[in-house]
């Protein structure tokens, strides 16, 4: 008799366990069903008005930089939306209204350079290979200045669009380093043909395997954000061995001067300090949490931006 009434009280245990762990799974799967629709009021807030948030709301395909902790825009899931967030406060602001205004300024003198008329004393572009030599660098510019103006503008769409978007944006910068060096190359060993065709030949075939590398799936996550510095300072820093051979054949005088070498080494020095600040995160992990929108970090931004600009046009005109 004892024996069946302790199988029973065992029974009435094991059933209380039973009852208390489908109660527990019950008040999990509301939670679960509340944080879905709360997931689903975000997002539809989102459409019809949004607010910056911190980095720890976002989700991981938009978390890049730790030391930046507030002023992001939320996913926003929308083209339309994408594009009228340029016209607010948040972290990508500094970075699409400098490269936009640095597209414009080379539509500007892209414009000017081929519709203005040729003259002795502005004999550039005379024939139609100097017109190629001088879209090369400008049309890298302008690819370049594109793809990051609409790669900051649609980071926050989704995480398709953004990695495509991110992914053309590495495509334009071995665009524009490619572009750079090509009218140096052509002026500096314009009476070398041979040696001209060999070194254009071998930038181009370095930019192309950049842009292979940029459009491997993988290249904008933040696990390789080094690499990607590495890959452009490479790139860069291939067209010391064309100056060096200048400087050795030519001279000084005619390096400068044929060669625009001056504005060509001031360029480069503003690309490899550029990729330094981008994988070092300066100045923004030294102050984190200080620099998600600071009105002077833009500024020196869109200094940053100008003084390249100053630099390739006094370099091609």
């Amino acid at each position: 008799m004892f024996f069946f009434q302790a199988l029973i009280g065992r029974g009435e245990e094991n059933l209380q366990v039973m009852f208390q762990n489908v109660k527990e799974r019950i008040h999990v799967k509301e939670a679960a069903e509340q944080a879905e629709r709360l997931a689903r009021q975000v997002i539809e807030a989102g459409k019809r008005g949004w607010r910056v948030v911190a980095h720890w709301e976002l989700p991981e395909w938009l978390r890049d930089n730790d030391y930046i902790d507030h002023g992001h825009r939320p996913p926003l899931e929308s083209f339309r939306l994408c594009f009228k967030s340029v016209f607010r406060i948040h972290t990508e602001t500094g970075n699409i209204w400098t490269h936009l205004l640095g597209f414009i300024a080379f539509v500007c003198v892209t414009l000017y350079l081929y519709l203005r008329p040729v003259t002795l004393a502005s004999p550039f572009p005379s024939d139609i290979t100097e017109k190629v030599v001088f879209g090369a660098f400008l049309g890298g510019a302008l690819f370049c200045l594109a793809f990051s103006t609409l790669y900051h503008t649609m980071d926050c769409h989704s995480d398709k669009i953004s990695n495509l978007f991110s992914r053309l944006d590495y495509t334009g910068i071995a665009l524009l380093i490619v572009g750079s060096f090509i009218p140096c190359l052509y002026y500096g060993f314009y009476c070398y043909q041979k040696t001209k065709i060999v070194y254009i030949t071998m930038v181009c075939l370095l930019g192309l395997c950049c842009i292979g590398i940029s459009l491997w799936e993988n290249f904008n996550t933040p696990k390789y954000r080094v690499l990607r510095a590495v890959v452009f300072l490479s790139l860069g820093l291939s067209g010391i061995i064309p100056c060096v051979h200048i400087l050795i054949a030519h001279g000084s005088t005619i390096a400068l001067r044929q060669a625009s070498l001056g504005w060509l080494i001031l360029m480069g020095i503003l690309y490899v300090t550029g990729a330094v600040l981008y994988a070092t995160r300066i100045p923004e992990r030294f102050f984190p949490g200080k620099c998600n929108i600071v009105v002077s970090f833009v500024a020196n931004f869109f200094k940053w931006h100008m003084t390249q600009i100053r630099c390739h046009c006094n370099y091609t005109l």
